[in-house]
């Protein structure tokens, strides 16, 4: 079946270096499941840590529909904890503490069509100025590349 991407980070291949991609389950509330099916979640600024042995998504936005009940307060980029076992959580926290790397979220999709919602995390590397620059000019590169391409089969 085909997994529905509900927000992806645009911005993370471009900011770090991605060494591997982890499926984990997120914890929501009622209110967040139907923003996300509204499509209106965002991880532009998140970023995922381990704290006291369990991981832990911070500054992911997820707006309330207007229609949800009026009595709950809704905090949007509140924190929100995800789902592994412990040995990946045992792997994960290796990593980040002798390797240095850090856990980014990339996506929040529906799995396989259903009611569950799984946030993709991949384990990264801050890029360097001069390696983002580098990215600039492929991708400038492969855009000129594709047009070259599209003007000479007409």
């Amino acid at each position: 079946m085909q997994d529905s991407v509900i927000a992806k980070n645009k911005k993370a291949n471009f900011e770090y270096h991605i060494h591997e991609h982890i499926e984990t389950g997120i914890v929501l509330q009622g209110w967040e499941v139907k923003g996300l099916r509204l499509g209106k979640g965002q991880l532009v600024d998140a970023h995922a840590i381990i704290r006291k042995g369990e991981i832990w998504l911070l500054n992911a936005r997820i707006q309330a529909p207007k229609f949800a009940s009026t009595h709950i307060l809704y905090e949007e980029t509140r924190t929100r904890k995800l789902l592994l076992n412990r040995r990946q959580i045992d792997k994960l926290e290796g990593l980040i503490h002798r390797q240095g790397y850090t856990l980014i979220p990339t996506k929040l999709y529906w799995k396989d069509n259903s009611r569950l919602v799984k946030c993709e995390l991949a384990v990264a590397s801050g890029k360097k100025t001069a390696d983002k620059r580098a990215a600039i000019k492929d991708r400038a590169w492969q855009r000129e590349k594709e047009r070259t391409l599209k003007m000479t089969h007409r």
